[in-house]
């Protein structure tokens, strides 16, 4: 059960939607033109659209008898970054680009959703969620929130992202923890200031901000299981305006990422109790706000065993990959995971051309693959969906 011819035939006009979808990009709850590209789409296939969910979310809902139901999810929003490509869809929104792929995401479920609105191959109902916001605003935190499952009740739920380095026309999968959480934390350290020269006068916040930093070192490395993944990085540190002033504040912040929720815990109480201690030894004080932004993704057995089985079928066996290591990036498809088993793989992007990595302000999506992620969406609705 290799791509889907239908959906091959299907590639050049793929190919269409995801280079205009990429040169009109958008920032978090601003997609309203993609959300519109999205629902035009899915309406000119037959399928029922309801709009509103997270301010510019779509979801497109096509059944067909009386069985289960599933949910294929895309991301539809862009980054902060100027694109440095030249090539003629490069985007024509200033400083902002599709640098993570999310248009290839949008275009490969609205292939799998023309394919399956002409075949219907299936019984039951399938949400074809498109969300809005993944780019660290926790969109499918804010989807859940407005009653996505309670409106478009889901038994499994599946979604994909590209991975540049690999292959194209593979996929990788693994059940348990694929992605790490992602928390905030911000550090106001408060002191008093002085004349540089006069440091004895002062409760210097930058020689105090310093040693939080280096405590917040130890954290991980002497007191996580070398088993356990865990990273603290510091990636701020502001304080100060001229050369000769020992300013009154200042300001670290940084990210936590992990696995286990245990460790998330200790951790943030961790950084409560470091920043506190130290700066009450100086006779400073301190305030610390944490935030859990994102959760773990974390894969269930079950469904990741069906996507696994699916992904084998279409590109082959020796063409997925199972032994994936998990990566301290974070993805909020972790909250839709919190609330129905379900499954997030990746597909390859390919090296070279099309496939720099992630982030990046020269980065592409590799429309080759359209038609093998599509094809995965198709075939996983056909096996959790059979006709009688």
């Amino acid at each position: 059960m290799p791509i889907v011819n239908r959906i091959a035939s299907y590639h050049n006009e793929m190919t269409e939607w995801r280079r205009d979808i990429h040169a009109h990009p958008e920032m978090a709850f601003e997609e309203k033109r993609t959300a519109d590209v999205v629902a035009r789409q899915l309406e000119s296939f037959g399928i029922e659209v309801h709009r509103g969910l997270a301010k510019t979310g779509v979801v497109g809902q096509l059944k067909n008898g009386d069985g289960p139901s599933i949910g294929l999810r895309a991301d539809m929003d862009a980054l902060p970054i100027q694109e440095l490509n030249d090539f003629a869809h490069k985007s024509k929104n200033e400083g902002t680009m599709h640098a993570c792929g999310h248009d290839g995401h949008t275009t490969m479920l609205l292939g799998a959703a023309k394919y399956l609105s002409e075949t219907k191959n299936f019984n039951g109902t399938i949400n074809f969620i498109f969300q809005p916001a993944e780019e660290g605003e926790g969109g499918a935190r804010v989807m859940i929130e407005e009653g996505l499952f309670e409106k478009f009740p889901c038994d499994s739920i599946y979604g994909m992202h590209n991975m540049p380095g690999m292959e194209s026309g593979t996929f990788g999968v693994r059940s348990g923890p694929l992605m790490a959480a992602f928390d905030t934390f911000d550090i106001h350290v408060n002191g008093r200031g002085s004349h540089a020269a006069m440091p004895q006068q002062s409760i210097d916040p930058l020689a105090i901000g310093a040693q939080i930093l280096t405590a917040l070192q130890n954290i991980v490395s002497r007191n996580v299981h070398p088993i356990d993944s865990a990273v603290v990085s510091v990636t701020q540190f502001h304080g100060g305006t001229t050369m000769n002033v020992i300013p009154d504040n200042a300001y670290l912040g940084g990210t936590v990422r992990c696995f286990k929720p245990e460790i998330q815990d200790f951790i943030e109480e961790s950084i409560r109790r470091i920043a506190d201690g130290i700066a009450a030894a100086h006779g400073a004080s301190v305030k610390v706000e944490y935030e859990r932004r994102y959760p773990p993704t974390i894969n269930h057995d079950n469904e990741t065993a069906h996507a696994l089985k699916i992904a084998c079928d279409v590109v082959g066996v020796d063409q997925v990959d199972t032994e994936l290591t998990p990566v301290m990036g974070s993805e909020d498809y972790a909250f839709m995971l919190q609330e129905r088993p379900g499954c997030y793989l990746w597909i390859g992007n390919g090296p070279g051309e099309g496939g720099c990595m992630l982030h990046n302000s020269h980065y592409d999506f590799n429309d080759e693959i359209l038609p093998v992620g599509a094809s995965f969406f198709a075939r996983m609705v056909e096996h959790a969906l059979p006709v009688n």
